[in-house]
């Protein structure tokens, strides 16, 4: 089974930028959507950005757009989440996700693959 992980987070003060990433260990078969949620302490998971595996549109939450940017990057088989203006209500875990068409067994019943998180915290 394909297995996701991001890396990139970290510690990083208000106002500033992290890029993270989040790498596939195999190949989908057919991706309907790929997103990055995130999850503060306590808090439920939310979706930031997403990007549609047909034709790579994005999309992102109001409270993080113009700030977040998503991208893929075919050649690398890599999902990008580029966080810019970081604040204090960004803090939390950040995680990526894959939505295929298929299932791990072949059949077609959409399955989403999720990585283990990465955390990011914004702090002075």
């Amino acid at each position: 089974q394909v297995q996701l992980v991001e890396t990139g987070g970290g510690l990083v003060a208000p106002g500033g930028s992290l890029r993270l990433s989040c790498t596939s260990s195999g190949r989908f078969v057919s991706i309907e959507r790929m997103s990055w949620h995130r999850q503060a302490s306590g808090g439920h998971r939310e979706q930031v950005a997403f990007l549609t595996g047909h034709d790579f549109t994005t999309s992102s939450a109001t409270s993080t757009q113009g700030r977040f940017t998503i991208s893929y990057d075919v050649a690398k088989n890599t999902v990008n989440l580029q966080v810019n203006d970081l604040n204090y209500a960004d803090t939390g875990v950040y995680y990526c996700n894959v939505r295929d068409r298929y299932n791990p067994y072949g059949a077609a019943i959409p399955y989403e693959y999720w990585g283990q998180g990465t955390q990011v915290t914004v702090a002075s």
